[in-house]
């Protein structure tokens, strides 16, 4: 192995295991983005200030922020390392965390979730084959109740005063910046890292918990506001549906739709690799919408999510639209018109859209559908000859990009009338009942490793008609 083949093994290693850590840390989070939103809507609806004050369903909001959410938390966590029985202990672990701080324990949560789930995997590893017939039930049962117990004291005792340490430094040095009016510089690390790989991990592994603590000590955060902006995007997707060239023009007005009222921010990523000078774009776009919002004191109840203008209206306070709207229309001006400039003053040929989505998706080191339905398919071999029944998109998440490309194959699989399902699933919950597995090339290997019995199909583009009008030609064939 040369040098070089050597040094971009370990560079695709590193990136691997940066986005393993981001995926797990999102992964926690994303599953109860739903119960994030159920407790901003209440918030911003029936608090003291809210749209239509209610005093007796107020009193729901600081049980689920201070209970409700770090317990789906912990279960999540723990269930992703050892299911059901990692998710019980990891909420009774997490139970002592709470309970021994004055803050909401999300980063405790997300602590001792994964950590009892890891202790009680290992337990049963090491007792697995050791239980006299008839005792498994009382030995699964006290060993839950036992060490859950002890872990619970242990996060009382330990790690709750630890994290609330550790939580006030990260509060401490968010105001600082907040203060010293530095929040907008954020742009120059968020845009870069969210084109590359890492936005679900910003936003939701990392934004998400800090802005829920904020937002219940004032109510609402801007910290919700730094990634999902659709602002800088739209701004980028407007200059080329004005200025591009080809089929990046062409795309730009569908592309925009999908990132600005869908929050399906993939969707722009190949549009700025395919001209890396548009990183300018972003950023002077997320800096100044961030400036707009600090200037006119906005910030949002909860975590909007998908990053979609609808979604930042629905968590936003009454008084505070004028402040967002601003925000998100001075980022896209801004954006707009570095981008437009960047693009007017290149004097490359047509763009090749196919090949950034191709890039987006190595950098990214996992699949988008939404972007590679930008891209041409590569082509892909024959298919074994099987009765299928299941179709499975997996991706890291198992949300936006698989329920969208899993909604395309759907359709087809409906007009073709025939008899199997089509759904999608995070990689790491890939159902025992899985036919066909399909992912993204980066991903496939991942998805053996967690079904091998499984067929496993990769593909670069997960929208693309041709690939699926070829897979259902096949399964048609089969079952007639």
């Amino acid at each position: 192995m040369s040098t070089e083949e050597r040094k971009a093994k370990s560079g695709s290693t590193i990136r691997a295991k940066v986005q393993r850590f981001g995926s797990f840390l999102s992964g926690m989070i994303m599953p109860n983005i739903g119960a994030f939103i159920a407790w901003g809507l209440i918030t911003a609806l029936f608090i003291e200030d809210g749209w239509t004050p209610n005093a007796d369903i107020a009193t729901l909001v600081g049980p689920m922020i201070t209970y409700l959410l770090p317990l789906l938390i912990a279960y999540t966590g723990g269930k992703m390392v050892h299911d059901t029985r990692g998710g019980v202990i990891g909420a009774l672990a997490t139970i002592g965390v709470i309970v021994g701080t004055d803050i909401t324990m999300f980063l405790g949560a997300m602590v001792m979730g994964p950590f009892a789930g890891y202790i009680i995997k290992k337990f049963d590893q090491l007792i697995e084959g050791k239980i006299k017939q008839g005792f498994e039930m009382l030995v699964n049962n006290f060993s839950i109740g036992i060490i859950g117990g002890a872990l619970a004291i242990f996060g009382l005792y330990a790690v709750g005063p630890f994290v609330a340490g550790f939580n006030n430094i990260l509060a401490a040095g968010v105001e600082v910046i907040v203060n010293a009016g530095l929040l907008p510089l954020a742009s120059i690390f968020i845009e870069p890292a969210k084109v590359l790989f890492l936005n679900n991990a910003i936003n939701h592994g990392i934004l998400t918990p800090l802005g829920t603590n904020e937002a219940t000590e004032t109510g609402t955060s801007i910290l919700f506001m730094l990634e999902t902006n659709p602002g800088p995007g739209l701004g980028v997707l407007l200059a080329y549906w004005a200025f591009g060239k080809g089929m990046s023009k062409s795309s730009a007005p569908g592309a925009a739709l999908i990132h600005f009222v869908g929050g399906i921010h993939e969707i722009y990523f190949p549009y700025i690799l395919m001209k890396p000078q548009l990183l300018l774009a972003v950023i002077a776009g997320g800096m100044s919408g961030i400036f707009t919002f600090v200037l006119f004191d906005v910030g949002l109840r909860a975590a909007p999510s998908p990053g979609s203008i609808i979604a930042f209206g629905a968590m936003t306070n009454p008084g505070d639209y004028v402040g967002m709207i601003l925000g998100v229309i001075i980022a896209t001006a801004i954006s707009f018109i570095v981008a437009s400039v960047i693009l007017r003053l290149s004097k490359a040929d047509e763009e090749d859209l196919g090949s950034a989505a191709s890039k987006m998706e190595e950098m990214k080191g996992k699949e988008s559908s939404v972007a590679s339905g930008l891209k041409e398919e590569e082509g892909q071999g024959p298919l074994p000859a099987k009765d299928v029944n299941k179709v499975v998109f997996a991706c890291d998440a198992g949300m936006g990009s698989s329920a969208m490309g899993a909604s395309v194959l759907k359709e087809k699989v409906k007009k073709a009338e025939l008899d199997m399902e089509v759904t999608n699933a995070a990689i790491n919950q890939i159902p025992d009942d899985a036919d066909v597995i399909i992912t993204h090339k980066d991903l496939t290997e991942r998805a053996e490793a967690k079904r091998p019995d499984a067929e496993h199909v990769s593909v670069d583009n997960f929208l693309g008609s041709e690939k699926y009008d070829e897979l259902v030609n096949r399964w048609k064939s089969v079952q007639e």
